[in-house]
């Protein structure tokens, strides 16, 4: 299972191939699967937890 990051450098790489390219189709299909990895790279970020190190019902009080 591909990470986030992963995803996010593959369909920047696809993007970039897509932009030298001069056949519209190929670059039309580039895109589209750059758009279906930051899809799921998306996916991904939003199932993963919290990282904050306090638990949600927790308020962080600096009175200092």
């Amino acid at each position: 299972m591909p990470g986030i990051l992963y995803l996010t450098r593959q369909a920047a790489a696809l993007l970039r191939f897509a932009n030298s390219t001069s056949n519209p189709r190929l670059a039309a299909a580039l895109v589209e699967r750059a758009s279906q990895l930051k899809s799921q790279a998306d996916e991904r970020a939003s199932s993963r937890p919290d990282p904050s190190p306090y638990p949600p019902d927790v308020e962080n009080d600096d009175t200092t």
